[in-house]
């Protein structure tokens, strides 16, 4: 019997080999045919062979969709920009480009991100934007010195070649671009990369011809002929023609000049007959043909409608002709109510005046509301950060019972300000139009799992019980946004914790319809807690809207809860429904569509990365801490110290400047806001001289931030102010541990 078991143990094991190494080998050919796909999509474009190319980059697109490869649906946009960029169409360009970086930020593809940034200097110089151009590029050096891929030579030599031209074109300076394209010409072969090659030979000439070396200037046009030539590269092929053109009318030979124009005009032609071909292809496949014909058909209606009426038209002439002579009697009778319709239409400009200027008034209002909310909301968490942070280190020095009920009180009054601060923001956000869906692969079970552990204590203390019920029939895996979903539920779920004591929560998440890549999935949230009014419950979903003042006594909050949950779900194009009687509970309702992510849970998936605790990495440290405040530079201090680590603090950005240059720091926290100079500045200037040290950025989050100017300007990461000591210290020790596994 024991034989038997041992024999189907082995069975069964060898059964798990084989699916395995079945699986790899699928996903593995998958790998091979979008890396042929990009790479002749690539040559197309070179070729200038748009439709082609068009094609094999949407089948690539798709099979790395298909299989969850994000590095290739990266180089997809960038080889679909570096086509627009060909066409001109710089907008498209820019659109794919931002898209290819956004993923590649997402997945920490520093390669990736060097070559999009370089690819972006390119748009940028042909837009005669000089200094964004150095900004890029120099973007592009300090995330290809981030890589661990140190052998790239033939970045080395793109980016050589590009501040060639940035200085050729921008700059006339051909003696600098020389000495780029020298050391370019050392790092780039011929056969890995022949489009690069010639282009580089083209900019040699055109230097040399600059420099007025005009033999240097025939030799490196004609090596760039030929190659262009070898290979089909329509482009390169015309630029060379002109080059030569320009080389022997400057040597004075006319007639060899002549013919390369000649040469490079017929180049030109043809090349004009491909775009106007893929311009008619964009428009056809735009509109369509069903929409041609019926615009076709529309424009035939309308020429007979116009006939019809020319012909009424002439008829009402003749009658128009015999009517004169009565309409004449009747205009003295008209005379007085023309003036009467005078009159009022004056009344009505006047009232269209003030309707307008109270519009404006209105506008105005809306945004000075919004500006106000964001000032005071950022101004508010600067103190907070004092009572968080200070309650936080009472806790940790061992207070008498007596003093930690009062701590326990204090600290749940923080985060009840802080919630109340963040609710504002994040109405304000909605209001302003500043929220955007995201779109992204998750568990929804899982993640609806980690809410409701999130709000375990809470329920807990209340004596609730909680009950999630979830349909087994409903994908594993999902398209959608994961975050403005948790804070839905985050929301509904802790109102029914809130308004329920000693009672029942039910969480159920049912499959209403399945497409053939998409779902329709019902939310419910009920519990049998105090319950809502009929009245009151159609302007529940209003701002600072609670169902009584007693329950408002009773309970607290800001009646803001339920308006962003149903802002959120417009934006998501749903609505939230509500059943509910006084003193009997509530039940929430809304309805959501969610992609199907393909394939489903065959394929090895990545998993999140866990923080790191906060004793891992800071012991023996060195921390520098840049803030203006004294208060938050005690209570920083205080918290780094007390995890072993040395903290030493700056006052203001200059101080830290001179602190960074001739000190040894393993991390700086630096705060944003500062007088004189501001934190976003003292980056930039310790990144002149030191491009390795990690800087996070403190900041109190406002409307107007753009987070992703902090990324450009030399920042790591951001920790909004006040913060969870947990979320302070994971990040910290995320930068700490690098360190460690570089070193």
């Amino acid at each position: 019997m024991d034989k038997l078991k041992l024999t189907y143990i082995l069975l069964f094991s060898c059964f798990l080999i084989f699916s395995s190494s079945a699986q790899n080998q699928n996903r593995e050919e998958i790998t091979r045919q979008i890396d042929s796909l990009l790479r002749s999509a690539e040559l197309s474009v070179n070729r200038y062979e748009f439709d082609k190319a068009k094609n094999e980059l949407n089948r690539s697109l798709k099979l790395a969709k298909d299989s969850n490869h994000k590095r290739y649906v990266a180089l997809s946009s960038s080889i679909s920009s570096k086509l627009d960029y060909i066409r001109h169409n710089y907008s498209d360009a820019t659109t794919s480009l931002n898209r290819a970086i956004a993923i590649q930020r997402e997945i920490m593809d520093e390669t990736g991100l060097a070559y999009s940034y370089l690819s972006f200097s390119k748009i940028l110089i042909s837009q005669q934007e000089r200094q964004r151009a150095i900004d890029y590029l120099n973007l592009s050096e300090s995330h290809y010195k981030n890589s661990k891929e140190k052998n790239l030579q033939d970045y080395l030599a793109l980016l050589n070649l590009q501040r060639a031209i940035l200085f050729l074109n921008l700059d006339e300076q051909p003696n600098k671009a020389f000495l780029y394209l020298k050391e370019a010409r050392k790092n780039l072969d011929s056969l890995s990369n022949p489009y690069e090659y010639a282009r580089l030979h083209y900019y040699l000439a055109k230097t040399e011809l600059s420099r007025n070396n005009f033999d240097a200037a025939i030799r490196s046009a004609n090596i760039s002929l030929a190659i262009s030539e070898q290979h089909e590269f329509n482009g390169m092929i015309m630029s060379c023609y002109e080059i030569l053109s320009q080389i022997y009318e400057y040597k004075g030979d006319s007639l060899e000049a002549l013919q390369y124009l000649k040469l490079s005009n017929i180049e030109r032609d043809n090349i004009f007959d491909i775009n106007k071909k893929a311009l008619a292809q964009d428009h056809y496949s735009k509109y369509g043909r069903d929409a041609l014909k019926s615009e076709i058909k529309e424009l035939s209606a309308q020429k007979e409608e116009n006939e019809r009426s020319l012909k009424v038209n002439k008829l009402t002439t003749i009658l128009s002709v015999a009517l004169i002579t009565i309409l004449s009697l009747l205009t003295l009778s008209l005379y007085k109510n023309n003036n009467l319709r005078a009159r009022a239409n004056g009344l009505l400009q006047k009232k269209n005046r003030e309707l307008t200027l109270a519009k404006e008034n209105a506008e105005r209002a809306t945004t000075a509301k919004a500006q106000f909310l964001s000032t005071i909301t950022h101004e508010l968490r600067t103190p907070l950060y004092a009572v968080t942070g200070l309650t936080h280190l009472l806790l940790e020095e061992n207070p008498t019972p007596n003093q930690k009920e009062h701590l326990n009180s204090l600290k749940f009054s923080g985060e009840y300000l802080l919630s109340l601060i963040n609710n504002i923001l994040d109405l304000n956000k909605l209001e302003a139009n500043k929220v955007e869906i995201i779109n992204s692969s998750f568990d929804l079970k899982k993640r609806i799992s980690d809410v409701l552990i999130a709000l375990k204590n809470s329920a807990d203390d209340k004596n609730n019980k909680i009950h999630f019920d979830f349909e087994k029939t409903i994908p594993n895996r999902l398209k959608g946004d994961p975050l403005k979903l948790s804070q839905i539920l985050i929301n509904l779920i802790g109102n029914s914790i809130k308004f329920t004591e000693d009672g029942n929560i039910w969480i159920k998440v049912g499959l209403l319809k399945q497409f053939k890549d998409e779902v329709l999935l019902h939310f419910e949230i009920e519990d049998n807690g105090e319950g809502i009014s009929k009245e009151k419950q159609k302007a529940i979903f209003e701002n600072f809207t609670q169902g009584s003042t007693q329950i408002n006594r009773k309970f607290g909050g800001t009646g803001l809860g339920l308006s962003i949950v149903k802002n959120l779900l417009s934006l998501m194009e749903s609505e939230i429904s509500l059943e509910s009687d006084l003193g009997k509970g509530s039940k929430f309702s809304f309805d959501l569509k969610f992609g199907i992510v393909e394939p489903a849970l065959n394929t090895e998936e990545q998993q999140e990365e866990k923080p790191a605790t906060k004793q891992d990495y800071l012991e023996g440290k060195e921390i520098l801490v840049v803030e203006d405040n004294k208060i938050n530079q005690m209570i920083t201090k205080k918290i780094i110290e007390k995890n072993k680590a040395i903290c030493r603090v700056a006052d203001n950005g200059s101080t830290a400047i001179e602190m960074v240059r001739e000190g040894s720091f393993n991390l700086i926290l630096m705060d944003i806001h500062m007088p004189g100079i501001s934190g976003i500045e003292a980056t930039k200037e310790i990144r002149k001289f030191n491009t390795e040290i990690p800087i996070i950025a403190l900041t109190a989050v406002t409307l107007d931030e753009n987070l992703d100017e902090f990324y450009l300007n030399g920042f790591n990461d951001i920790i909004p102010k006040p913060y969870k000591t947990e979320e302070f210290f994971a990040k910290i020790n995320k930068y700490l541990a690098k360190q460690e596994t570089k070193t």
